[in-house]
């Protein structure tokens, strides 16, 4: 079953008859299909799941309507690739540009299609999974029309798998019986790539037997399936198990093994803000005020990233790992706020102590809200040593420093403060 195409490539649709799904926009009288009847379109945003269409509608666009077709990538274009685009529509009369994952360009990129959207030198079609009102700035979001696409439904799917078993059909020169598909369809999760990609992997296995029928059924699918996860499913297994042997190289000190679990990430496709994110949540619960200057980085990192975009985002991430592998480590905070969260779920709402409450009439203060507060600034060392637990919980310590030269000095700190008290 050599083909120079993947299934997806070769049952893409040219017309909108061929289209399945997206009644909403495409059915009779839809507002989308209107507009590519009159042949004035507006530059858009599509913005929906992976797999639902949005790179064939905006193909269908351009081959309803009979105008020159430019696409590029956001995950492999920069403002010069969009700079080269713009100068070859110039000559050309309402040249669509497509521009796939455009929630992966950065404000500059954006900025750089601001003049020839608004002055109709291009016409956008930008396709996103991500919300565009995070993602694509105001400007260019502005002059856009934003058209949300939905996940493809029991029918659309069973339409789409009975062309795709036609097309393998006719490939493999052999009968193709589905007698279930339940478990293609659960597991293509409203995604036709995903539904082609599991139907081939399915195929492909029967044809290691040399029988003239490949029967399809709900065991022969999750047996293929769960062979070849990571070919059909990279937001799946494979997925999950490489973000935590990132995460678990820097939380083990080891900057060799997070840069070459980030290398494995960027190369499959991984979306940058997630690997961010994650080095936001690792800062500060595996590194926490061992050195607070982790979180710092890791944050300015995530800003980073939606300035720079790819490719060259790779190395801010790469520094911030590296980083992050090399700090000393703590898990005390994020121990403590787990600890006081179970002591909140035990004792419930516990009264607010009557010294530590607002008393913003003058009925609060006779009853005593605020009554004898002490107000640290004007005790030495800004301390004072005052109850700020509720009655229940006096001396309960949360907080335990973690075993660090940073959090050496805090324990010291607390227990000048505090002493016996909190067992400082």
């Amino acid at each position: 079953m050599d083909q120079k195409k993947p299934l997806a490539e070769l049952l893409r649709p040219n017309s909108l008859e061929g289209y399945i799904g997206q009644e909403h926009l495409l059915g009779e009288n839809a507002i989308l299909k209107q507009s590519i009847e009159s042949g004035n379109i507006p530059s858009m945003i599509l913005w929906g799941p992976p797999g639902v269409g949005k790179t064939t509608l905006a193909f269908i666009i351009s081959q309803t309507l009979e105008r020159p077709f430019y696409t590029l990538s956001a995950v492999n274009s920069g403002v010069k690739e969009v700079r080269e685009v713009i100068e070859q529509a110039r000559s050309k009369n309402n040249a669509i540009l497509f521009i796939d994952e455009i929630h992966r360009f950065s404000k500059s990129q954006q900025d750089s299609l601001l003049g020839a959207v608004e002055t109709g030198i291009i016409t956008l079609i930008g396709a996103t999974t991500e919300n565009p009102s995070f993602e694509v700035i105001a400007p260019l979001l502005s002059r856009c029309q934003v058209y949300i696409l939905k996940s493809l439904e029991k029918n659309h799917l069973e339409k789409l798998l009975n062309l795709a078993v036609r097309q393998l059909e006719e490939e493999t020169g052999k009968t193709i019986n589905v007698e279930e598909s339940e478990a293609l369809l659960r597991t293509s999760g409203g995604d036709a790539r995903k539904l082609f990609n599991a139907i081939e992997l399915v195929i492909k296995a029967g044809l290691r037997k040399a029988d003239t029928m490949i029967t399809v059924n709900n065991e022969s699918v999750m047996k293929a399936i769960q062979q070849n996860l990571a070919l059909y499913d990279k937001a799946g297994e494979q997925h999950y198990d490489i973000i935590s042997a990132f995460i678990k190289s820097m939380r083990g000190s080891d900057p060799n093994g997070a840069v070459y679990w980030l290398a494995r990430m960027i190369e499959g496709g991984e979306d940058p803000k997630f690997i961010a994110r994650r080095m936001l949540i690792l800062a500060s619960e595996d590194i926490g005020n061992a050195n607070p200057n982790a979180l710092l980085l890791a944050n300015a990192c995530f800003d980073a990233i939606h300035k720079i975009g790819w490719p060259e985002g790779r190395i801010i991430l790469s520094q911030t790992a590296v980083y992050l592998a090399t700090s000393p480590k703590s898990n005390s905070t994020y121990l403590a706020i787990d600890e006081a969260l179970s002591m909140v779920k035990k004792t419930g709402n516990l009264p607010v102590p009557l010294h530590l409450r607002n008393a913003p009439t003058s009925l609060m203060k006779e009853i005593g809200y605020g009554q004898d507060y002490k107000y640290a600034h004007q005790y030495e060392g800004n301390f004072a040593n005052e109850e700020f637990m509720p009655d229940k919980l006096k001396n309960t310590t949360f907080y335990h420093p973690g075993k660090n030269s940073r959090e050496d000095e805090t324990k010291k700190w607390l227990s000048v403060r505090w002493g016996r008290k909190y067992d400082y």
